[in-house]
C-alpha cells in the first residue's frame, strides 16, 4: 500500500502567535484534569487505571519543583497549607509530590497511555517571608530574606531590592498600575526581573529538562504579574517536544493564568492571549451563575458567542472552578465547587458537551479552612485516594480527596465530547430550566432542574440504536453494553423518548455507547423543523439527498485538512489509487504512474511556497515532486502543496488575492490546509480517491475511515485501505491522523 505524504506548510504570518496554544493531546481526547496536589505515583497510577482507559486528554499537576515548607504554627497539627507549593527554593524536582525519579516515571507511564502532563510552572517569583535553607522540601540553600538562591539568583535579579517596584512597601497594591503589578511583590513574594537573559535563562533551562522528559505543556502561574514580552521570550527559548511522544517540530503548549474580570484593571487578559492561551475566569463565572438557577438554561444557546465569556475559542483555557477561586481567592467566591452538588455537575457536564475553548475539571479535596493541604498522615505525607467499589474516592464528610472527575457523568462526558469531536451544536432546544441538543449526529444531551424534567418524545439527530444513559449507568467496553437499564431507544427517524426523572436529571448518549456497542457508521438525519411552538429553538443542518452520482470528466474537487501547524511548517498531500488495484503503477515518475490522477490548480499562490510548489504540479501522486515541478529557494516540492485557511472573514488576507487565509469554504476554523483543484475524475475509481498526509516528511497514521458525514457521502467506497478515500466533484475534509471525514457537494 502507498503512504500518502503531507507535507505540513506553514505561511510564517498566518501562524504568528498561535504556536504555543495547541493542548499536543492524542488524536481524538480533548479534555483535561487538574490532579490539584496528587502524588507523581497516584498519578502515574490513575493514567494507567482511569484517565487513559476513559479518554481524558491531559492532566494539570502541581507544580514539580522545590519549595518551601511550612509546618507552623503547631496548632495546624498534620497540615501543610497547599499554598507553599508556590513558594519556589529552587528548580529541582523534589517536591511535597515526590522526586525526580518518580516524576520521570509519572511522564513516561502517563504518556504511554495517551494521556498528557501539564506542569504547572511557578516562575514569577521565589519564595517570600524570613525563611531560610531548613525550611525546604530539598536540599537547596537559599537565604529569603536576603533574597539569596545559590546557584540560581542573587539580589541584583529582583525588582524590589533593584527600585523596580514604585511601591513603598514593595507590595502590589494597585491593580490600576501595570507597573505595581508586574515590578512588586505580590502577598509578599519575591519578584524576579524576568527582562534580565540570566534569569530567563534558568527558568529555559527548567523548562526544557521537564519537555525532554516528555511533558506536554506548561500553566504559567501568575502570568498577569509577568510583562508579556518577557513570556514571550522565555516561550521562544523553549526546545521542541520530546520526538518519543510527538511529532518532529511540536512547541509546547502554554496557557497563562489572567484573572480578567472584565474590572477595569490596568492588566487584562488582552495582553497575552496573542502569546499562548489565557485563562478565562468569566467563562466560570458565567456558567456558575446559570446553574444556580439565575438565568434560564436556553439562553446558552448562544453561549460564548457574545459577552458570555472573555475569550474566543482557541484562546482560552475553561473551567468552572479552579483551586484558588474555589477557596475565595484569585476573583472567586461566586463560583459553583464540589460543595454545590449537583448544580456543579451540571455546570461541568454543559462544559464538557459546548464547543468552546479547551476545557479543564478541577479535582479537589475537601478542606474547612482555605489554607488546609491534602490529605496528610501524622508526618506531613500526602496519603494517596483509595476507591470505593463505584470507583469514587474514599472520604468523610469533612476530609479526603473529592476526585470530581471520577463522577459518573463528567467522567462520561469526557467519552462523550471526544465522540462529538468538533461537530457542530445542533437540535437546541431550551426554556428556563430544561435544555437539550446534539453535537451532529454522534452525540445528545438533555439536562434539566429545579423540578423540572423532559417527558417527551424528541429529536436527537443521532443514528437508530438502544443508547446507554450515561448519566446514570456505564458503558463496558469489553461486554459492549450498558451496566445497567437506564437506555434511550432512538428510531428510524431519530427520534426517542427522552425522560430526565433520575438521579441525575440528565440524558446522556453518544454512538461509542448502546447496548450493542459502538454505532461505527452512523446514519445522518435530517434537522427537524419546529413543530413545538415559538418557544423551541433549532439550528438547521444539511438534508441528505438522493445519492450523488460520480462525475466522469474533470471537475473541480475541493480537499482540507484540519492540522495546527507552526512557524516553518508548510502541508502538501500525496494520492491517487492504491498500487494493488492497478497496474503500470509503483514506477516514480508521475507522467507515466497509472495511479496518479491529473489536476490542475485554482489558487494563484503569490510567489509564496505554494506559488512556486504548484508549477509543474500535474498530478496528484504518490512519489513527492515531479519532473518538472518548480521549487522554492532550492526547496523542492513534498508533493502536491496546500494553503493556510481560516474562516474568519476579518482576518487580513484571504485566498482568492493573498495565496492563503480566509476563504468562504471553510466553515470549521483555523488551520484547515486546502487544496482546490480541477481533477479528471475519470482515472478515479467510481469517482472515490485516496489520500495522506506528512508533518515535514513524517507521515501520519493509518486510519480506519467509517462513512463520512457530510451531504455527498453514503455512497461506498470501491475497496477499503489505511488511506482517506475522497470523492473527485465534492468538497471533502479530513483531520490529521484522524479517521474523521465529511464529504459536501460544492
Amino acid at each position: 500500500m502507498y503512504r500518502a505524504v503531507i507535507l505540513l506548510c506553514l505561511m510564517a504570518a498566518a501562524q504568528a502567535g498561535d504556536e504555543y496554544k495547541y493542548p499536543n493531546t492524542a488524536n481524538g481526547r480533548s479534555a483535561m484534569v487538574h490532579l490539584f496536589e496528587w502524588t507523581w505515583t497516584a498519578i502515574a497510577r490513575e493514567c494507567e487505571n482511569f484517565l487513559g482507559p476513559h479518554g481524558f486528554g491531559a492532566v494539570q499537576i502541581s507544580a514539580p519543583n522545590e519549595h518551601r515548607v511550612i509546618t507552623s504554627p503547631e496548632s495546624w497539627g498534620v497540615q501543610r497549607p497547599w499554598y507553599e507549593s508556590y513558594q519556589p527554593i529552587s528548580y529541582q524536582l523534589v517536591s511535597r509530590r515526590g522526586n525526580e525519579a518518580e516524576f520521570i516515571d509519572m511522564v513516561e507511564r502517563c504518556n504511554a497511555v495517551n494521556v498528557r502532563i501539564y506542569v504547572d510552572a511557578v516562575v514569577n517569583h521565589m519564595c517570600g517571608g524570613d525563611t531560610k535553607s531548613n525550611e525546604s522540601c530539598g536540599d537547596s540553600k537559599f537565604d529569603a530574606s536576603a533574597y539569596s538562591f545559590p546557584g540560581l539568583y542573587d539580589i541584583s535579579q529582583f525588582n524590589v531590592p533593584t527600585g523596580q517596584c514604585p511601591t513603598g512597601d514593595g507590595a502590589v497594591n494597585d491593580y490600576n498600575s501595570k507597573e505595581i503589578v508586574r515590578n512588586c511583590n505580590l502577598v509578599g513574594l519575591l519578584d524576579l526581573r524576568h527582562e534580565f537573559d540570566s534569569v530567563r535563562q534558568n527558568i529555559i533551562g527548567y523548562f526544557n529538562k521537564v519537555i525532554d522528559i516528555g511533558v506536554a505543556g506548561f500553566r504559567i502561574d501568575a502570568a498577569k504579574h509577568m510583562w508579556p514580552n518577557d513570556l514571550q521570550a522565555i516561550f521562544d527559548g523553549t526546545n521542541d517536544l520530546n520526538t518519543k511522544y510527538f511529532p518532529q517540530n511540536t512547541r509546547p503548549f502554554f496557557f497563562q493564568e489572567v484573572i480578567d474580570q472584565d474590572t477595569g484593571e490596568a492588566v487584562t487578559c488582552w495582553d497575552y492571549n496573542e502569546i499562548a492561551r489565557v485563562t478565562d475566569f468569566i467563562y466560570g463565572r458565567e456558567v456558575s451563575e446559570t446553574f444556580k438557577g439565575s438565568r434560564w438554561l436556553g439562553g446558552l444557546e448562544d453561549f460564548g458567542k457574545y459577552n458570555s465569556v472573555k475569550l474566543n475559542n482557541a484562546d482560552g483555557v475553561v473551567f468552572v472552578d479552579n483551586h484558588d477561586n474555589q477557596r475565595g481567592h484569585g476573583g472567586g467566591g461566586s463560583v459553583l465547587t464540589f460543595k454545590n452538588g449537583k448544580d456543579y455537575q451540571r455546570a461541568i457536564v454543559f462544559m464538557l458537551s459546548w464547543p468552546h475553548g479547551f476545557p479543564r475539571i478541577m479535582s479537589s479535596y475537601k478542606f474547612s479552612e482555605h489554607w488546609h493541604g491534602p490529605p496528610a498522615d501524622a508526618n506531613y505525607n500526602t496519603q494517596d485516594p483509595t476507591f470505593k467499589a463505584d470507583g469514587t474516592c474514599e472520604s468523610s464528610d469533612t476530609v479526603g480527596w473529592v476526585c470530581e472527575h471520577r463522577w459518573r457523568p463528567i467522567k462520561n462526558m469526557v467519552q462523550w465530547r471526544n465522540e462529538a469531536g468538533s461537530q457542530a451544536v445542533e437540535n437546541f432546544w431550551g426554556d428556563y430550566d430544561r435544555m437539550a441538543f446534539s453535537r451532529g449526529n454522534s452525540a445528545y444531551i438533555a439536562m434539566s432542574r429545579g423540578g423540572s424534567t423532559f417527558d417527551e418524545q424528541r429529536y436527537t439527530g443521532l443514528p437508530k440504536g438502544e443508547y446507554c444513559n450515561l448519566a446514570v449507568v456505564d458503558y463496558d467496553s469489553n461486554a459492549q453494553s450498558c451496566t445497567g437499564n437506564d437506555i434511550v431507544d432512538v428510531d428510524d427517524s431519530g427520534h426517542a423518548h427522552i425522560n430526565t426523572n433520575n438521579d441525575e436529571n440528565m440524558v446522556i448518549i453518544h454512538v461509542g455507547a448502546t447496548k450493542n456497542g459502538p454505532i461505527v457508521e452512523p446514519t445522518i438525519h435530517p434537522t427537524q423543523p419546529s413543530t413545538e411552538g415559538p418557544t423551541q429553538k433549532i439550528t438547521q443542518g444539511p438534508t441528505q439527498g438522493p445519492g450523488p452520482t460520480s462525475p466522469a470528466g474533470w471537475e473541480r474537487t475541493v480537499i482540507f485538512v484540519e492540522k495546527a501547524t507552526q512557524t516553518g511548517q508548510l502541508v502538501a498531500l500525496r494520492g491517487g489509487i492504491d498500487g494493488s488495484q492497478r497496474s503500470g503503477c509503483n514506477n516514480n515518475n508521475a507522467d507515466t504512474d497509472e495511479c496518479a490522477i491529473p489536476i490542475t490548480h485554482n489558487i494563484d499562490g503569490q510567489g509564496t511556497e505554494f506559488g512556486s510548489w504548484k508549477e509543474g504540479d500535474d498530478f496528484l501522486d504518490w512519489h513527492g515532486p515531479e519532473n518538472d515541478q518548480g521549487n522554492h529557494n532550492g526547496q523542492s516540492a513534498y508533493g502536491t502543496p496546500m494553503v493556510w485557511t481560516t474562516n474568519d472573514p476579518n482576518y487580513s488576507n484571504n485566498v482568492a488575492q493573498h495565496g492563503y487565509g480566509y476563504t468562504d469554504l471553510n466553515q470549521w476554523g483555523e488551520h484547515y490546509w486546502m487544496v482546490d483543484i480541477q481533477m479528471d475524475c475519470s482515472k478515479t475509481e467510481g469517482g472515490w480517491f485516496e489520500l495522506k498526509a506528512v508533518l515535514n516528511g513524517q507521515w501520519e497514521n493509518d486510519c480506519n475511515q467509517p462513512t463520512c458525514e457530510g451531504s455527498a457521502s453514503d455512497t461506498t467506497r470501491p475497496y477499503t485501505t489505511g488511506n482517506h478515500f475522497a470523492r473527485c466533484g465534492y468538497l471533502n475534509v479530513f483531520h490529521f491522523n484522524s479517521d474523521h471525514c465529511q464529504i459536501d457537494n460544492l
